[in-house]
């Protein structure tokens, strides 16, 4: 499967509202990392037809799992750059497919590394 870029999970977010944000990425092929799944079916609160409508749009991503390589990215990019977790994790699954990372978050902005499709709200 050829994968085109990396959503972080506020473009998930709104491409699951349907926000036309995010129209021109929707025929594009997106690898998301399992950070994401995690941050999407994890919101207290989901119901039963937002969680059915969430697994429909993440079966339709490529889903890149935790890996060694991913592990060690992801420390790297901590350390440097004081970021949260999910998104040191985001950023290095961006890094280690040298795909560009597609998002709202301006955090993403301070990682020089990162091939950035910034998004605005």
């Amino acid at each position: 499967m050829k994968i085109d870029f990396i959503a972080d999970t506020n473009f998930l977010i709104y491409l699951h509202e349907g926000n036309k944000i995010v129209e021109p990425f929707i025929e594009y092929d997106l690898g998301i990392s399992f950070i994401s799944e995690i941050e999407l079916l994890g919101f207290q609160g989901l119901s039963k037809f937002e969680e059915s409508k969430l697994l429909l749009l993440l079966n339709d991503c490529f889903q890149i799992e935790w890996s060694t390589k991913l592990k060690e990215q992801t420390i790297q990019l901590k350390r440097k750059y004081k970021l949260k977790l999910p998104d040191s994790i985001i950023a290095a699954t961006s890094l280690i497919y040298n795909l560009p990372l597609v998002t709202a978050d301006k955090e993403f902005s301070k990682i020089k590394e990162l091939e950035l499709i910034l998004i605005e709200i």
